[in-house]
């Protein structure tokens, strides 16, 4: 058998010296010719490999290089350098594959995230980004055991759909008809009719409408899946492909919803600080450094780990939208006009800058808002009594944002109907959405996190385009 490996995070945490291993990973240096530093991948420690001088002649050690794959077979023994307490005493290596020094990317150096971007396909072999990837993999991982240990049904949710859940438009297009010679109606629109679904669809901005079916069968579903917007925005916050994590939950309502989600962000991010401690602190002393960088009055006043270990400590801060509103009006920003877009009236849509005075300057933690005007929230969303506001809320955390969006549903069928009137939603679309106001409806609640923004806030890093591997944006569809 080819691969009897042990992974070097594994053999790291062992005590055992005199024991034979096998190693498998890729060279990061190779210095005097007879230190390799070895690494796979399962953490950024790297594993020293000493070859015995005159093991090997001189042409097969010119083919130890930076990226070249190498499979050691050799002795545990203490370490006499600094910083490590094992290495490997090489007795027979061999070279998987070979890596040209010359022409490789990634020299042994420090490099920008914007280049790195360029080198999608490698930056994985960083150590920025394997630490990033192995936390995205961790919060994945857990967001599943969440769900499952409540025992909550996961369910996947279409790709293709003919449905706008969001009502915003900005939907990619999924069509097989040709583009040269496009069939089209008497009055010159498209005839869907002669396209694969016979009818006109797009990728889904959200599984959402389809899980409230689920939640209305299992009392609880969620979905984890990639959703898209058409969105053309080039900035650090905004993906055109991205992943969505959206539960559903009958006999729920809004406050039952936030409760859900605030145990939920604190356990996703419980786990990664019990299990990706290492990979925390490497992001941590990343960031730091980072930090650094910028004016004193823009810097952070807590490290990352600080950060995470304060939201799990205390409670979310809970308040109306109309509170929110009158806070930031009565802000020293607002005031002396710092903000870009200024709040001066109730029912204007809270911008980035917003959100994040309220989290980082005004309460200093996370934040939940509640109960939005209607007229700027999705038509699903439960009308309040006073006949302005919806049962909506947003979970609003430091550095980013909003991280979550979610509501109580509209269970009362005619309110529904009389709502998409408003908002001109074809009802006779939406038929069997409907139907689960028409057949036993209930009140009912869900929210949607999107993953990569949860990345973001735990690893710190500041770009959406450094927290999923191959990023879709404006112009940029590569690897």
């Amino acid at each position: 058998m080819f691969n009897k490996r042990v992974k070097i995070k594994e053999l790291l945490s062992w005590d055992a010296v005199n024991q034979e291993v096998i190693v498998m990973g890729w060279v990061r240096t190779f210095r005097n010719n007879q230190f390799v530093a070895l690494n796979d991948g399962s953490t950024n420690t790297n594993l020293q490999v000493v070859i015995a001088l005159d093991q090997y002649d001189d042409e097969f050690l010119k083919r130890i290089t930076t990226s070249s794959s190498l499979k050691v077979q050799g002795v545990i023994i203490p370490s006499l350098g600094k910083g490590q307490k094992l290495e490997l005493k090489a007795n027979h290596i061999e070279i998987l594959g070979d890596s040209d020094a010359e022409k490789y990317p990634l020299q042994p150096k420090k490099h920008s995230l914007e280049f790195l971007r360029e080198k999608a396909h490698l930056r994985f072999r960083t150590n920025t980004f394997g630490s990033v990837f192995r936390v995205r993999h961790s919060l994945a991982y857990a967001v599943h055991k969440f769900f499952n240990d409540k025992g909550f049904v996961y369910m996947h949710t279409p790709i293709v759909t003919a449905s706008d859940a969001e009502g915003a438009g900005e939907m990619f297009k999924v069509t097989t008809l040709p583009f040269e010679n496009t069939p089209r109606n008497e009055d010159g629109s498209i005839n869907f009719k002669e396209d694969f679904f016979g009818r006109a669809t797009n990728l889904t901005v959200s599984g959402q409408l389809e899980g409230e079916l689920g939640a209305t069968a299992f009392g609880e579903i969620y979905t984890f899946g990639p959703t898209f917007r058409a969105e053309n925005s080039n900035t650090a916050r905004h993906l055109a492909e991205f992943w969505m994590i959206e539960p559903e939950m009958a006999f729920s309502d809004l406050e039952d919803n936030m409760n859900l989600a605030e145990e939920f962000i604190k356990y996703i991010i419980r786990h990664v600080i019990e299990n990706n401690r290492e990979d925390l602190e490497f992001l941590a002393q990343r960031l730091a450094e980072e930090e650094k960088q910028k004016p004193q009055q823009e810097r952070s006043e807590m490290g990352l780990i600080e950060k995470l270990e304060f939201v799990l400590s205390n409670d979310f801060e809970r308040l109306t939208y109309t509170e929110a509103i009158q806070i930031l009006k009565d802000s020293s920003h607002n005031k002396k006009k710092k903000f870009q877009y200024l709040v001066e009236e109730w029912g204007v849509d809270l911008q980035s800058e917003h959100e994040r005075y309220l989290v980082e300057k005004h309460f200093k933690k996370p934040v939940i808002l509640t109960n939005y005007p209607k007229q700027i929230k999705a038509f699903y969303m439960r009308q309040n009594e006073d006949g302005k506001t919806v049962a909506a809320m947003d979970i609003l955390a430091p550095g980013i944002g909003e991280i979550v969006g979610g509501s109580q549903r509209e269970e009362r069928l005619d309110k529904l109907e009389e709502r998409m009137k408003e908002m001109n939603i074809p009802a006779e679309e939406l038929w069997w959405y409907l139907d689960t106001r028409r057949f036993g409806t209930v009140p009912h609640a869900g929210f949607g996190l999107g993953f990569e923004r949860m990345v973001q806030f735990v690893t710190g890093m500041t770009n959406i385009r450094d927290v999923i591997a191959f990023p879709r944006t404006p112009k940029n569809a590569d690897f």
